[in-house]
């Protein structure tokens, strides 16, 4: 084990150097567990969708080690009765053979060429891509089968492949989408404790559309009380505006088992004085009621238009449109 004890403003910037080397955990203090990592081979690479704007996902990585006390995952893991406590992004499945099955799955003559949503319950740019570098890989496979996705990250690692994502962007609908909840810099320290600061994410994110890859900002979770106060909100809409964020939308934190537990016990250690607010506010629910949720979404909604954010590529990489066969007629 690879033990390092530096002070918090270089914790992220060695994560992501050691990420890429031949280390199998890390230790930094407080807010970085050790992480052990499992190479298993998966026998399936794409997974079905219900209830999601999506009805395909795929993940390389099973675990996160950014550890969000908020991260919803952690309600699908205590379904499937795993760790959705602290324990959650300690032990990191790797798929190992993921690009390859995927090569195999989007080959098949049943497979109709739908749309497919990377990272809906891991980030692809945790740390382990960069040494195991899968998400390249099945990037490099939805390209090379013309096959649509979008993708979601808090990883700046991902300008290491722009290459890639323009190559895909020229074949197929390829969207990038950054989450970026906040830039508050309390906020994000405690509540995303092994992630990459906010700007760097909109640093990446401008590097992507500068490429003429569709990038965009998801403000989520917003958090009642800790990220929603209107400064808070434009400072966000603003940033994402000058770093060329081709969308921007909002939602709300949401609390099912699992995740409830998680974040309740971090908001007790973290703001105390919050407790009752947030206690309240989920009593016997996991969504806000909409006249809670909707105050705060109309309100993004109008700082995008006062700033103008919208798809401003000035050279958008797009698929080439099909040509149309003709029916003859006889």
């Amino acid at each position: 084990m690879v033990v390092v004890q530096l002070p918090p403003e270089y914790r992220q910037r060695i994560r992501l150097f050691l990420a890429g080397a031949n280390v199998r955990s890390l230790h930094c203090p407080s807010d970085v567990r050790d992480v052990e990592y499992r190479e298993e081979p998966c026998r399936s690479a794409l997974n079905r969708v219900r209830g999601m704007p999506f009805e395909w996902s795929l993940n390389p990585y099973m675990g996160c080690a950014h550890q969000c006390t908020f991260c919803y995952v952690r309600a699908f893991e205590l379904r499937a009765d795993r760790p959705s406590d602290s324990r959650y992004g300690r032990s990191i499945r790797v798929k190992v053979n993921v690009a390859d099955v995927l090569r195999a799955e989007l080959g098949r003559p049943s497979w109709r060429g739908e749309g497919v949503a990377v990272g809906a319950a891991t980030d692809p740019y945790q740390p382990a891509e960069g040494r195991y570098r899968l998400t390249r890989a099945c990037i490099e496979a939805f390209a090379a089968a013309s096959n649509p996705f979008s993708l979601i990250t808090r990883g700046p690692m991902i300008v290491r492949d722009v290459d890639v994502l323009a190559e895909a962007s020229r074949n197929a609908e390829v969207s990038v989408m950054f989450s970026v909840p906040t830039l508050d810099p309390e906020v994000w320290r405690t509540t995303e404790p092994g992630t990459a600061p906010p700007r760097q994410r909109l640093s990446a994110l401008k590097r992507l559309v500068d490429a003429g890859i569709k990038a965009g900002v998801g403000m989520a979770p917003i958090l009642p009380g800790l990220s929603d106060r209107p400064e808070q909100l434009e400072e966000v809409v603003k940033a994402a505006r000058e770093a060329g964020a081709t969308s921007i939308w909002a939602n709300l934190l949401y609390l099912r088992p699992g995740t409830r537990e998680h974040f309740l016990e971090a908001l007790a250690r973290d703001w105390p004085e919050e407790l009752d607010r947030y206690e309240e506010l989920y009593e016997r629910r996991a969504y806000l009621k909409s006249e809670q949720t909707r105050p705060v979404k109309d309100a993004v909604g109008e700082l995008r238009k006062r700033y103008g954010i919208a798809d401003r590529r000035r050279a958008p990489l797009r698929p080439a449109p099909r040509e149309e066969q003709l029916a003859l007629t006889i």
